[in-house]
């Protein structure tokens, strides 16, 4: 992938972030998969462990494993993407999606997310803008996987934010946000509705990619940097 001007003057104000550019294994146009081994699937979720998170390689940017809070993870909550080509925000379905949501707070409130930048734009089939990869590769991951969930009856509207991964039950930190209204099988959770910023995705959607990837899927020819993310209370889920 070729570096964008905007890496060097956003690393030069704050902490450098490595491997953000790199080349990447070739994924499938039709599917929303982390581009690495499938890692050793999370424990079956019980009434003790719902989430089933548990210790999985990479381990990159490592922040820790989170340890399920049900009362937290019932707070309902928006997050904010604040990017280089402006905010997204969207309302986490905490009632539908408590280990998702709950994982994805406890990264962006660790910092996580900040300085990253989402490594592929599909315009074709399947309409999405995939995030969430420190290594910005596609293969990378927090150090820990867990339970799909929310997946009985799944669609992806456009506005649907879900989780991508590596097969059943290796959910990580790697997400993707739909630009349009698209059709996939019922295998990535859903576990947000972005509420505002759905201009921002149509004119990275526009911009177009570099078909690296095929036709309609590569590298976004707008080049989008999660600066940070902000996380909000909100009154419903």
């Amino acid at each position: 992938m070729r570096t964008h001007p905007v890496i060097a003057a956003v690393a030069a104000a704050t902490l450098a972030v490595t491997g953000l550019i790199s080349a990447s294994a070739s994924p499938s146009a039709t599917t929303l998969d982390v581009q690495r081994p499938a890692a050793a699937q999370a424990r079956a979720a019980t009434a003790a462990d719902p989430c089933g998170y548990t210790a999985a390689v990479p381990a990159d940017r490592f922040k820790g494993i989170p340890t399920f809070d049900a009362g937290k993870a019932a707070k309902p909550y928006t997050a904010t993407l604040v990017t280089t080509q402006g905010s997204i925000t969207f309302r986490a379905l905490t009632d539908k999606a408590p280990c998702t949501t709950y994982s994805f707070r406890f990264l962006a409130e660790r910092f996580y997310y900040n300085l990253t930048h989402c490594h592929r734009l599909v315009t074709q089939r399947i309409f999405v803008l995939q995030c969430g990869d420190p290594t910005g590769t596609g293969s990378g991951g927090p150090g820990y996987s867990f339970n799909d969930e929310n997946l009985a009856d799944a669609t992806y509207p456009a506005g649907t934010v879900a989780m991508a991964n590596a097969g059943p039950n290796t959910n990580g930190s790697q997400f993707f946000l739909v630009t349009k209204d698209t059709t996939l099988r019922p295998n990535y959770t859903p576990f947000a509705v972005v509420t505002s910023g759905m201009n921002v995705l149509a004119k990275i959607a526009a911009a177009g990619e570099d078909d690296q990837n095929g036709p309609g899927d590569g590298y976004p020819n707008e080049y989008v940097a999660i600066l940070h993310v902000l996380i909000k209370p909100s009154t419903s889920s």
